[in-house]
């Protein structure tokens, strides 16, 4: 194949893609949107960033928060990876605008259960910690959504998801605690 044809192909490739988000966006407004799923997935998004603005350590809010956006940034790209390669799927969707990714597991339930995680008893294993939300994440949360069609695992083992949610959960911790935190000071 020669790049033009790549190119035409990726142009072709992207066409057929406008065309899956219009469909998604079409079953949002006319199947999803003002049912008791949408609701709850809309308090999936809210609800939770509440919860940790009242019960956040107010003063490790910004270490909290690196934590809670690394865990965003790597819940899209295994979801994209995953998603890619038709892995699992997630059957409800709540926005019409970005109807692929734009979930509340990625954007609320993973970054604040993690940053609660990351302030509960500090000087706690994170290795022990991270195992016990793992756990719960995956064997109890995954198979929650999977049991209210919110998530079709396709036969993806949940054991997977306990070390996504292990792995997530350590580089979020390391990162919120890494101790080069120091304010930024002009060296002219």
């Amino acid at each position: 194949m020669t790049v033009e044809e790549g190119m035409k192909q990726t142009e072709n490739a992207n066409e057929l893609l406008i065309e899956v988000n219009n469909l998604m966006s079409e079953a949002v407004v006319n199947a999803y949107m003002f049912t008791w799923q949408w609701w709850f997935g809309v308090g999936l998004f809210i609800i939770p960033w509440i919860i940790w603005f009242l019960f956040r350590d107010k003063k490790s809010t910004g270490r909290l928060l690196i934590g809670g956006f690394v865990t965003v940034i790597f819940s899209l790209i295994i979801d994209l990876i995953a998603l890619s390669y038709g892995l699992w799927s997630y059957p409800i969707k709540f926005s019409p605008i970005a109807p692929l990714l734009f979930l509340p597991y990625h954007f609320s339930l993973d970054p604040v259960a993690i940053m609660f995680v990351i302030q509960m008893k500090p000087k706690m294993n994170p290795l022990l910690k991270g195992i016990i939300f793992a756990a719960i994440a995956a064997f109890g949360g995954m198979n929650f959504f999977a049991m209210i069609d919110f998530y079709n695992p396709k036969g993806w083992s949940t054991i997977y998801d306990f070390f996504i949610f292990l792995s997530t959960f350590l580089v979020a911790y390391w990162l919120s605690n890494m101790d080069s935190f120091k304010k930024l000071t002009d060296r002219s």
